[in-house]
């Protein structure tokens, strides 16, 4: 992981995963996390799961000093657990940060393209729709959706990205330093597209790297049509709104108030 183009070198790797109800699968991808990048360090991020993930987290961190476990309160959601694995990262010095499912559809063998794209940028997302990329197990209607909602995605806010719903991610701490992490209140699909929004605004170098994406073997899909449905209102919401503030900075001859990351 050598850092070109004057980025630093990402010594200290954290993956955070978050949890509920995912017994029948944490073991088995921390451990493939674990055998594809020795180097990083993992972060169980659960949310108090009924089902007794959070003891079998305990029970591989006890074993093994690079395995961590977060205990949530309750059920907060997808983007409230990212959000405290980032805090927990930054209290302890990480370089870096990886958002990842524990479903297994995210696979830890393409971990090190991720982290080694992450030495020459500020933001990788492992993308289902780049050139090279592979979505398996899902029908057409889910195709579908994800293609056609990430192409207005892109359209509506300007990214030059294709997969601006993808979870499997890596972040420099700094750059999420840079933007307002504080802002941040979105859920599910829209929790990534406001981060992926926010990054490019403050001048991120957002690369995509081709995933192998599988659909879930065990355990219950977290989808649902309300995570849908406001992924579609708020990336609608911050189209006007980018828009306004650029009809403004035309207007004014102002800036757009955002932090410009070099």
């Amino acid at each position: 992981m050598r850092a070109r183009a004057g980025r630093a070198p990402l010594r200290r790797v954290l993956v955070v995963i978050p949890t509920y109800n995912e017994a029948d699968n944490v073991t088995s991808i921390v451990a493939r996390v674990r055998a594809a990048a020795p180097e990083v360090d993992v972060l169980v991020a659960d949310d108090a799961s009924p089902d007794g993930t959070g003891v079998l987290a305990d029970a591989l961190a006890a074993c093994d000093g690079r395995v961590h476990v977060l205990h949530r309160a309750g059920k907060e959601g997808l983007g409230a657990a990212y959000l405290a694995g980032f805090a927990w990262a930054r209290e302890r010095g990480y370089d870096a940060v990886v958002e990842m499912d524990a479903d297994g559809s995210h696979a830890p063998e393409d971990l090190p393209r991720l982290l080694a794209a992450a030495a020459d940028a500020d933001v990788v997302i492992g993308s289902r729709w780049c050139r090279g990329a592979r979505v398996v197990g899902w029908p057409l209607r889910r195709l579908l959706l994800s293609r056609c909602g990430n192409l207005y995605a892109r359209m509506a806010l300007g990214m030059p990205v294709t997969d601006a719903t993808g979870g499997y991610r890596v972040y420099r701490l700094a750059v999420l330093d840079a933007v307002d992490l504080g802002s941040v209140c979105s859920q599910g699909y829209s929790f990534q597209v406001e981060l992926s929004r926010l990054a490019h605004r403050a001048g991120a170098r957002i690369v995509e790297v081709p995933i192998t994406f599988a659909e879930r073997q065990r355990g219950a899909s977290k989808m649902s049509g309300l995570i849908v449905a406001e992924a579609l209102w708020r990336v609608s919401v911050w189209a006007v709104q980018d828009r306004r503030t650029a009809w403004r900075r035309g207007l004014h001859g102002t800036g757009d108030g955002q932090v410009r990351w070099p």
